[in-house]
């Protein structure tokens, strides 16, 4: 369970598994809670229309209609799928307060959201996500991009 958000993860894999399952990159990302270079992720300019999945479980967390260009070198969505796709908990890390946000199913890290910094969406938050973080499914062909 996770004492910050009082949740158990409903996708719940040994660190063995997860380190078997995820490439080194991913892995970092994912479950150590490291940051892609900036400008350095696969989706950062991606136009294509889908839904963006948890690169470590599958659980769909972000979809394209919410993507937008915030021009800071990670992909950027203004609201996750569902309310309950993403959990939020609060990140003192690096000297700064920040907000984390989470896998809901399997708890993984996938970047921080940020709020009031003037992006004309209808939420003024971004979800700044790193790109390792997510699967990109098409949603003409529903496979992976």
């Amino acid at each position: 369970m996770d004492p910050v958000t009082g949740t158990t993860p409903s996708v719940a894999k040994s660190e063995q598994q997860w380190r078997e399952q995820l490439a080194p990159e991913e892995y970092a990302v994912l479950r150590e809670g490291a940051t892609e270079r900036p400008y350095s992720g696969e989706y950062v300019h991606e136009k294509s229309e889908g839904v963006y999945e948890c690169r470590a479980c599958g659980a769909e967390l972000f979809r394209s209609s919410t993507k937008f260009d915030s021009h800071c070198g990670w992909p950027s969505f203004w609201d996750p799928a569902d309310s309950d796709a993403v959990l939020l908990r609060e990140d003192r890390s690096h000297g700064m307060v920040r907000v984390e946000v989470l896998c809901a199913s399997c708890h993984s890290h996938l970047g921080h959201v940020f709020e009031g910094e003037g992006y004309p969406t209808p939420t003024d938050q971004r979800y700044c996500i790193n790109s390792v973080a997510l699967r990109l499914v098409d949603s003409e062909t529903g496979s992976a991009t």
